[in-house]
């Protein structure tokens, strides 16, 4: 039923939330996992003209970052599925996550929800929110767990 599945990932705190429900589908369904990491594209989200030498040089370091760190997460979360292909985009997060399941006919995404509210959600938005809206397949969202307080 979900032969593909996406998993994108901001490497954030609730970044891992999703990590149960990506292994045990996968396993189940024998499934193709893709993690996807999107580089924010902060010239285009602002509207600032950067020259291009300076986000060329920006770019080219957050992505070797990034490419390091996809790897790293992968290994940590992910390292007992049979089938995994890592893919690193730049762009407007929900935008390059929704062009990636139409560009490989994701059946399934899961995805991790922040759970901003008020001002900070008038900000940022959500992402998780878009991708259900504007996504061909199903989405499954997690929510980050909640923070104890000791």
């Amino acid at each position: 039923m979900f032969k593909k599945i996406l998993f994108p990932t901001d490497f954030s705190e609730g970044a891992t939330a999703p990590v149960p429900y990506v292994a045990d589908l996968a396993a189940k369904y024998g499934s193709k996992v893709y993690v996807l990491h999107v580089l924010y594209d902060i010239a285009r989200a602002s509207g600032w003209h950067v020259p291009s030498i300076d986000m060329e040089t920006f770019y080219s370091e957050l992505r070797s970052s990034a490419e390091e760190e996809l790897e790293r997460f992968t290994q940590k979360h992910l390292s007992g599925l049979p089938e995994i292909e890592k893919a690193l985009k730049t762009g407007m997060p929900s935008e390059e996550i929704v062009n990636f399941v139409n560009q490989n006919g994701i059946d399934l995404v899961i995805i991790s929800t922040h759970g901003r509210s008020g001002i900070n959600r008038v900000l940022f938005g959500s992402t998780a929110s878009r991708v259900v809206r504007q996504a061909p397949c199903p989405v499954l969202t997690v929510r980050m767990p909640a923070k104890k307080h000791s």
